[in-house]
């Protein structure tokens, strides 16, 4: 069976909040099964990517996570690395860095579906036949009210000051 088995990281943005096991059983109104410890250290989940709530207290499904396991899968979502970053963006959020001095300043992901070519004419070149392919990118909004396409670099790429913005 391990032989079959694929590799897979995982990428999910979670709002957490350290909790013991046993105070996660009394959150949820459960007894504490006899075999397990209820001083365990952990974390109340709430998965932010889908789900059907479980609770009422929260929009999203919420589950316990051992202390190690939760550490080892998430971290915050202000010091992340540009590769955290990228994916928040895919997933709709906007990430900004603590270096940039400009107030306001953000990066975005640009799909497709969210703009139009300004001049489709302007790619007619010899050779070109059919309808332009767009692509996305990633476009920033400057300090001063600007939005313009960004290239990240060397720095952005290799910083973990990155930050999703609320």
């Amino acid at each position: 069976m391990k032989d079959k088995m694929k590799t897979y990281i995982g990428t999910k943005l979670v709002r957490s909040e350290p909790m013991t096991r046993a105070a996660y059983n009394d959150f949820r109104c459960w007894t504490l099964p006899a075999d397990e410890n209820g001083a365990d250290d952990g974390y109340l989940v709430e998965y932010l990517d889908g789900g059907k709530p479980n609770t009422a207290t929260h929009a999203g499904y919420v589950s316990w996570s051992p202390k190690a396991q939760h550490e080892a899968a998430y971290r915050e979502t202000s010091g992340m690395s540009f590769g955290l970053a990228v994916e928040a963006m895919k997933k709709g959020f906007n990430a900004v860095r603590a270096g940039w001095n400009g107030k306001g300043m953000f990066v975005t992901l640009i799909t497709p579906e969210c703009y139009t070519l300004p001049n489709p004419n302007f790619v007619a070149s010899p050779g070109f036949d059919g309808e332009p392919h767009l692509l996305p990118w990633i476009g920033m909004k400057t300090a001063d009210n600007g939005f313009v396409p960004w290239l990240a670099s060397q720095t952005d790429m290799l910083a973990d000051d990155w930050a999703i913005l609320p």
